[in-house]
């Protein structure tokens, strides 16, 4: 990329989904001696899709929440992508994601500027985004909600309070080998 576009930039991203919904997520806690912890269980199956991309070398991230997965759904997140990191002739971003039916199908249309690098199969330690779940799903835990716009509303004010802790988001996604930065070939 460096190579074949010597005048830009080119950013390395990384991209994922994780599904999150009216099933409660469960976790260990603390409590004082001899007391159990109580957390709500009401099962219901609503479910929302958060779609991640996360610049590990710096630690920006985008957030998207979808109401599913779909080919025609990941081209509207790449556009929207691409629009609001700056994709364009001067800036290229080389877009790092695992080989889920609608990432690889001929029906998605990728940006210009946004070629796709697929992660072998089975790979999902190779995926910087795995290690943003944790942190997402945090508000999440052991909580009860009324229905899936209360779920949506709680988890897109953590996606807005992740963007502002780059710190800890590159502390989590910047894996030793992974390139930060992309530089030219020397002649």
């Amino acid at each position: 990329m460096a190579a074949a576009f010597p005048q830009a930039l080119v950013e390395r991203w990384a991209c994922d989904e994780h599904r999150i919904g009216l099933k409660p997520v469960l976790k260990r806690v603390w409590t004082l001696p001899g007391q159990r912890p109580l957390a709500p269980v009401a099962p219901r199956y609503a479910w929302r899709s958060r779609v991640a991309f996360v610049h590990p070398a710096s630690g920006r991230t985008v957030w998207h929440l979808a109401t599913g997965v779909s080919a025609d759904l990941f081209s509207v997140e790449l556009a929207a992508f691409a629009q609001a990191v700056g994709a364009g002739p001067t800036k290229q971003l080389v877009l790092v994601l695992d080989q889920a039916g609608w990432h690889s199908s001929y029906d998605v249309v990728v940006p210009e500027h946004v070629p796709l690098l697929f992660l072998p199969s089975h790979s999902p330690a190779l995926q910087p985004c795995e290690h943003l779940w944790h942190f997402s799903d945090a508000p999440l835990v052991n909580r009860h909600f009324r229905d899936v716009d209360e779920l949506q509303d709680v988890q897109l004010a953590r996606c807005a309070v992740l963007q502002e802790r780059r710190a800890l988001i590159r502390s989590a996604t910047l894996f030793s080998w992974w390139p930060k930065r992309i530089t030219k070939l020397q002649e």
